[in-house]
């Protein structure tokens, strides 16, 4: 091909005015500031991304063999992919597949936008390049978010989501989600006819999807489609991450009658589903959903801001970053399916936790019964403290450890909210907290910690607005009794513990997930310095823990899990809530959990690893793909050899007092 040489600019031959000096180079501030934070950002972004295309054409231009011939020559041979180990074996496709993403994962592209959005339609504003994003950031943030009121499409914008296998097969160039398990399938005989991928609007409530553009719907007239034209088999139902909570839903909402639900009845998952394989399901939610909407910040983010002070608060993109993040994931009604669930019964109290022993260590001494070793090798004595995980949100690392009955509270949820925190400069970064005042801030802080019985309370404090859709569209409670009229609402259907599973005692539910990551569980915070447009409470950074065995680091405590998912979360409806015939589980579904255990790669070169169980990368963990794979080609639970346990997980189910 031949280059593209760059044509040259024509020369100047008006000779220069006499007696006038050359013209000096203008500063970026002499230019009327012209060359603004956001250009440097832009440039910065652009250098960035410039750079990965490079590299990944550079890697794309290789022969095919080069990337594993080199791997080959340093690690030694690699192992067949399941897929290919499996053909070798005699597996071949049987039963239809289908996929469920989770949040962020999904493409999501724009149908109609306000006169800044020209030229991107049916362009994706979320997943592929995001070229927009440091293009037309402001423009970006208002088509991204929904409307605060109704939580559905603001006039003038409709962004929905990519259909077809490449919704969420790559999340970005050379980021997979599930390509790598969809290639392996294509090895044992399974093509498009038999792989669906049930894309949805992630940003939405999961009966809103129905209600503007009919998912759930479509999801039940494929997967009857799909097993028609299979001779009847059943489908294999993989859901990731929240797409888990929202399959659950759908199996509730397909049986209820209309209008609210599909009028499947009874009978249709037992007519229809094989199997449900849940990758890395917050069954009962996750504390970084508090993080995110309490200061639109997790652990990753809050490092960041303690390495480069200020420039998350500061006009990087000629806006304040993290408010303009939690304006618009505020108004994704989704994030507030992830909220804990079952209160202070499963997560703990001020004085209890079901983690309470655990100690962020990596493994037992060998012939050493009193000591344990840290993660860099260290011997730590058995007699580490142990923290109550239960206290999810502290104001200071004194108040997360001191004994309950030495915490002074003041009742927050009768304080007045004062004066406003911004001016009318803070217009196009308004959040709930500009509503608060300084009074209540204080009193958010005076309360000094919150369990999640009271997590619920904070939120409504802090974003009433929010929380007024949300919780018309979830709840985070436990029944009473599931006989009850109330919980054939759809608000209760996401949650395990105010639903009862479908009657087909033939289906097997797979809880499949990552063990041996430290995961988020509990915060301690700080009041913000007063500043224009603020965030007034952050996660404070420099707290660690007193010893090697802490699990605090960073302003955070953590738990074992699969970096995103305690094992809380994700083990213990397959482990007791649903294990046998229990009140949430009256047909008895054999329920597994399979526990992968994470081992990070052992050289640059093997990618995101294929012993992975961090919560995306373990969609290329090998092990679980082939558990995936043999399922969907005929076996059971059974011979998958039943439970894969690495954790704690059944010792911890059993110290939460639930009515089975």
């Amino acid at each position: 091909m031949p280059l593209l040489r760059r044509r040259k600019a024509p020369e100047n031959k008006e000779p220069a005015p006499p007696n006038r000096e050359p013209r000096k180079a203008e500063s970026p501030k002499s230019k009327n500031q012209k060359w603004s934070c956001v250009d440097g950002c832009c440039w910065m972004i652009g250098f960035v991304c410039s750079v990965w295309w490079f590299l990944l054409f550079l890697y794309n231009a290789m022969p095919a063999s080069f990337p594993q011939y080199v791997t080959e020559a340093i690690t030694g041979p690699l192992p067949d992919p399941p897929g290919v180990k499996l053909c070798k074996e005699g597996l071949k496709a049987k039963h239809p597949v289908v996929f469920v993403p989770g949040i962020v994962t999904g493409g999501l592209e724009l149908w109609e936008g306000h006169q800044c959005a020209e030229g991107l339609f049916r362009k994706r504003l979320w997943g592929g390049t995001f070229g927009e994003v440091y293009k037309r950031p402001l423009c970006w943030v208002e088509h991204m978010s929904l409307d605060n009121e109704t939580g559905l499409d603001p006039p003038g914008i409709r962004i929905r989501p990519v259909s077809g296998l490449v919704a969420a097969d790559y999340f970005a160039a050379g980021y997979f989600v599930w390509a790598v398990l969809i290639a392996n399938l294509a090895r044992i005989g399974y093509e498009e006819k038999n792989m669906y991928m049930a894309a949805y609007d992630w940003r939405i409530s999961f009966q809103n999807t129905e209600v503007r553009d009919q998912t759930l719907s479509r999801i039940k007239s494929n997967i009857e489609l799909m097993v028609a034209t299979s001779g009847g088999k059943k489908v294999v139902v993989i859901p990731h991450s929240m797409g888990v909570l929202y399959f659950l839903h759908f199996m509730k909402w397909v049986e209820a009658p209309a209008p609210l639900g599909g009028g499947g009845g009874s009978d249709w998952c037992a007519k229809h589903i094989k199997a449900v394989m849940n990758i890395g399901g917050p069954f009962l939610g996750v504390p970084k959903a508090v993080s995110g909407l309490f200061s639109a910040e997790a652990k990753d983010i809050a490092v960041a801001r303690a390495i480069a002070p200020g420039v998350l608060d500061m006009d990087v993109f000629g806006f304040q970053t993290l408010q303009h993040v939690m304006r618009m994931t505020r108004t994704w009604d989704s994030t507030m399916s992830m909220i804990p669930k079952g209160g202070d019964t499963i997560w703990g109290d001020l004085d209890w936790s079901p983690e309470g022993d655990y100690k962020c260590v990596a493994k037992k001494l060998k012939n050493n019964a009193t000591q344990i070793v840290s993660q860099n090798g260290k011997r730590i004595s058995r007699d580490a403290k142990c923290f109550n995980f239960g206290r999810i949100v502290s104001f200071g690392k004194d108040v997360a450890e001191v004994h309950s009955s030495k915490i002074e509270r003041v009742d927050f949820r009768g304080a007045a909210k004062g004066k406003n925190l911004a001016n009318t400069t803070c217009r196009d970064v308004w959040t709930e907290y500009h509503d608060m005042g300084n009074e209540g801030v204080k009193a958010v802080a005076d309360y000094k910690v919150y369990t999640a019985g009271k997590i619920l309370d904070l939120l409504q404090f802090v974003a009433p607005k929010m929380m007024k859709r949300g919780g018309a569209q979830f709840s985070y409670g436990i029944a009473d009794n599931l006989d009850d009229k109330k919980y054939e609402h759809y608000k209760y259907w996401s949650n395990p513990l105010e639903t009862k599973l479908p009657n087909a005692p033939a289906m097997e539910i797979f809880s499949m997930y990552g063990v041996g990551i430290p995961t988020e569980r509990a915060y301690v915070y700080k009041l913000s310095s007063a500043a224009e447009c603020y965030i007034p409470f952050q996660i404070d950074t420099s707290v660690e823990g007193g010893n090697e065995g802490s699990c605090l680091k960073g302003g955070v405590f953590s738990v074992d899990g699969d970096e995103t998912v305690p094992v809380l979360s994700a083990g213990f409806m397959c482990a007791k809530g649903w294990r046998g015939k229990t009140r949430f589980n009256p047909s008895a579904i054999r329920t597994y959990i399979r526990e992968y255990d994470h081992a990070p790669p052992a050289t640059l070169l093997e990618g995101r690893g294929t012993q992975s169980g961090a919560h995306v990368d373990i969609m290329g963990n090998f092990a679980l793909i082939e558990d995936i794979i043999r399922v969907a080609a005929g076996a059971t639970g059974e011979d998958l050899g039943g439970d894969q346990v690495h954790s704690d997980i059944f010792k911890w189910s059993e110290k939460i007092k639930l009515q089975l």
